[in-house]
């Protein structure tokens, strides 16, 4: 554990749940929200190339469950500048003993915490306020024809989202999204990196 970094492995210990420090007096606060060389001690070791900002207006806003495939595909570290979402992040490794399990967490500004989530996860959220503002990290640059998804209400996958389907607001890029018995083997899992 970093001395300006908080991190909890979730129950799929590939993702991790981060906390930087926040120092604060009567101007305001600092906080240093990313640090390659602080990630290098902690064992995570990754080049990010982008950072992308999206604002959610309304609450129960749905984005996901995104992924983009190889040579694309990308690792995530997810912040929230304002508001606060219910993320989640599902193994679509192929022969992973978690293959199909998801974990979640509730990042928020409040929280000042922060999620990382692996190359072979799915990845998506659901605004828990309005106006809330996802800032995120990414380890490769978008390609449209890369870009692939996983539906978010698939009972498969038993997630228990914050906000019903009729009342999410979503893409109808997400709302057409397969499920993942019928995803191809996109990602498979490595055996010898545990």
């Amino acid at each position: 554990m970093g001395a300006s970094l908080n991190i909890e492995r979730l129950s799929i210990p590939e993702v991790a749940v981060m906390s930087p420090v926040k120092h604060g007096d009567q101007r305001g606060f600092f906080s240093e929200t990313y640090s390659k060389a602080v990630l290098a001690d902690v064992g995570i070791d990754i080049d990010f190339l982008q950072d992308n900002h999206a604002l959610s207006v309304q609450s129960g806003t749905v984005r996901g469950l995104h992924f983009q495939v190889p040579p694309f595909a990308q690792e995530k570290l997810i912040r929230v500048a304002r508001g606060a979402i219910f993320d989640v992040a599902v193994d679509i490794r192929v022969g992973s003993p978690t293959f199909g399990q998801h974990v979640s967490a509730i990042i928020s500004a409040d929280a000042w915490n922060q999620i990382l989530v692996p190359v072979g996860f799915a990845h998506g959220l659901a605004t828990l306020e309005p106006n809330t503002e996802v800032i995120y990290k990414v380890s490769n640059r978008y390609s449209p024809e890369h870009d692939k998804g996983l539906f978010w209400r698939d009972p498969a996958l038993g997630i228990d989202w914050p906000v019903s389907e009729t009342e999410a607001i979503l893409s109808e890029k997400d709302k057409r999204l397969p499920k993942l018995s019928e995803l191809p083997d996109y990602f498979h899992y490595d055996h010898d990196k545990d």
